[in-house]
């Protein structure tokens, strides 16, 4: 069992910048798959970054490409997403995810969440 908790959200004003942390309790961190979803008030869980086991492969979903950075630190079992030049469109919750196999966009192949922290942007 994986407990994930994330941290790090808040108000920022477009263009601004937040750091999210997920904070995961598992003596084998470093096996998982990490991930970043979020989700905005009617709309489904989407997919916003993931990276690998030793951080070699990293994934973004086209609107965050050049503005969000995913990065993990295995030896304190924290994965990070580093958030630049945000827009109102990024606001959501924002919920991190594990699963041991590779790499997936589908939020329904991740066995482990995060409670979720919300991201709210003003323009």
């Amino acid at each position: 069992q994986v407990q994930l908790v994330e941290s790090g959200g808040g108000l920022v004003q477009a263009g601004g910048s937040l750091r999210l942390s997920c904070a995961a309790s598992t003596r084998t961190f470093s096996s998982y798959t990490m991930g970043w979803f979020r989700q905005a008030p009617g709309k489904g869980r989407e997919f916003v970054a993931s990276i690998s086991w030793n951080g070699g492969s990293t994934s973004y979903v086209d609107s965050v490409k050049g503005r969000f950075t995913i990065s993990r630190d295995n030896a304190k079992n924290i994965m990070y997403l580093q958030m630049n030049n945000l827009k109102p469109e990024d606001t959501a919750v924002y919920y991190c995810a594990a699963r041991l196999r590779g790499s997936n966009l589908r939020p329904d192949v991740y066995p482990y969440w995060g409670q979720g922290t919300q991201v709210t942007v003003s323009s």
